[in-house]
């Protein structure tokens, strides 16, 4: 951590204050399970970093490798820190980082890239295939510097096809990928998903791969390359709409927050907002139909089983919704307490972060920051019994770290940082 990071951290005075229902994030540096991991993080924007960040809260030491300009997503705002520094988009996936920039078309920036790599175990980038080999930094160079390197790169559609050097975006993935054709209102038009569910889950199948790779490391001692893609992701992700397309002919249709196969299983309205009830089986619907005080509907021929139901879909919708708006999402759930089937309210983001479960469980994480002054996030959500998954430390701020990991963890002389410093080789 830099100067000012380890000030704030390790000061003894109060910095903040903090909320009850929010935990302070560890600023101890506790050890996690992958702290013996250290990653040379070449990502930008969402889905590498996404990755890395979730290293990161293991415990790895993640060195974030800007350019000299930064992270682009550093600008996605407003909102900004301050009105004008880094966006709140770049803080949401790039905490436990540190931040170092260099310039990698520069003949001294490619050799501080091989030092790290000597001392790296894991590379993940997302840049267009073929682009960090032109600059001498790609999957051919670095491995052949360090064989045991595992190279995760994460692109829009893959090394190879006729679409590998097109640039790949979320939307775009999920517009190709089949997920927005059957998103949306019953008959409206294809919709977005509101975050970039492509680019987390293709994180996520990054840091699973990394993750097999560093367990097949520890059983041959060799390293490997992995090739992670946007739309390669988003296609698996269609799991039952693919298979029933692929083996049936049948297209997935737009159903809004209903469910093609299930009935009832969506949103409904209440007199003050919307909450969500499924059944998945009979005896749940039985139960939902009993606490409804509407019992009849499990003698009635047309919602006998769910194949039933789903025939008839639009008449049981009717008479569920006419009996749901009568009262509050407050007494609904009262009601659905102790139900066997699944029910809850639409949240705001202030509602859910308001949720006597979420505060319960001490989701959200407050920690200093050295231009925002405190920041809050949302951490991780997996739990582990012995080895810290933790928040540590705060999105760096663009070359924060770039002095102390050239001098601490490469052992470069002051001199040395100094003059690549003047070059700008570095920031």
């Amino acid at each position: 951590m830099g100067v000012l990071n380890r000030f704030v951290l390790k000061s003894n005075r109060p910095f903040i204050r903090f909320s009850a229902n929010i935990v302070r994030a560890n600023s101890t540096n506790t050890k996690g399970l992958l702290d013996d991991i250290n990653v040379l993080d070449l990502t930008r924007v969402v889905a590498g970093p996404f990755c890395t960040m979730t290293l990161g809260d293991l415990g790895a030491k993640v060195i974030k490798i800007e350019s000299l300009d930064g992270d682009e997503a550093r600008k996605w705002g407003p909102p900004f820190i301050n009105g004008n520094k880094d966006s709140y988009y770049y803080l949401c996936v790039n905490r436990n980082k540190y931040s170092v920039c260099i310039d990698l078309k520069t003949f001294e920036g490619k050799n501080i890239i091989y030092d790290l790599a000597k001392k790296c175990d894991v590379v993940v980038e997302n840049y267009l295939p073929g682009k960090l080999d032109k600059l001498g930094v790609g999957y051919e160079k670095l491995s052949e510097i360090n064989p045991r390197l595992i190279y995760c790169a994460v692109t829009g559609f893959g090394p190879t096809g006729p679409y590998a050097n097109r640039p790949g975006y979320d939307v775009l993935a999920a517009a190709m990928g089949g997920l927005m054709n059957c998103t949306g209102d019953r008959n409206g038009r294809p919709a977005k998903v509101g975050v970039a569910i492509t680019d987390v889950t293709t994180g996520l199948h990054a840091f699973g791969a990394i993750m097999t790779a560093l367990h097949y490391r520890s059983k041959t001692g060799r390293g490997q390359k992995i090739d992670c893609n946007l739309l390669s992701t988003q296609i698996s992700s269609m799991i039952n709409i693919a298979t029933i397309s692929l083996n049936c002919g049948i297209e997935g249709q737009r159903w809004g927050t209903a469910h093609a196969n299930l009935v009832p299983y969506q949103t409904f309205q209440t007199n003050d907002g919307e909450i969500v009830i499924g059944t998945g089986s009979n005896p749940q619907f039985a139960d939902f139909c009993k606490r409804i005080n509407r019992e009849e509907l499990l003698s009635d021929p047309r919602f006998k089983d769910n194949s039933s139901r789903v025939k008839n879909r639009d008449d049981l919708i009717k008479i569920i919704s006419d009996i749901i708006v009568k009262k509050s999402k407050k007494e609904w759930a009262e009601i659905f307490k102790t139900a066997s089937f699944p029910n809850g309210p639409v949240n705001t983001m202030k509602e859910v972060f308001e949720d006597e479960h979420v505060k319960a469980i001490k989701l959200v994480k407050e920690m200093p920051h050295p231009d925002a002054g405190s920041i809050k996030m949302v951490g991780p959500p997996t739990v582990y019994s012995e080895g810290g998954n933790e928040v540590r430390l705060p999105p760096p701020t663009i070359g924060q770290h770039t002095h102390e990991i050239l001098s601490n963890f490469l052992g470069y002389q002051n001199d040395k940082i100094e003059r690549l410093m003047e070059n700008k080789v570095i920031r």
